[in-house]
């Protein structure tokens, strides 16, 4: 059965937003600032690493880290210049 999970965080003045949806295949995408910049697949609960860029100035490369499962789906911003920052799931 497909699910979809959605997980935000702002990070430098720019809005990162990620969607997982689950089943055999998942799938992910990453929206920054609303727009589409980001996309993957990987079969079952694997982990997957989407590279996205942050419209700074110069621009900015960072790692949005989806795990599908096993159990709720989790999202880990991933930056070159600090820690790892999870990402708050969203309801809807």
């Amino acid at each position: 059965m497909r699910r979809r999970h959605h997980f935000h965080i702002d990070h430098d003045g720019h809005s990162v937003s990620a969607t997982v949806q689950t089943g055999h295949t998942a799938v992910v995408e990453v929206l920054v600032d609303g727009k589409e910049t980001g996309y993957a697949t990987t079969h079952h609960d694997h982990p997957v690493t989407v590279h996205v860029e942050l419209p700074t100035d110069p621009p900015t490369q960072v790692t949005v880290r989806a795990t599908p499962g096993p159990g709720v789906p989790r999202c880990i911003l991933e930056t070159p210049s600090t820690e790892p920052h999870i990402m708050s799931p969203r309801p809807y």
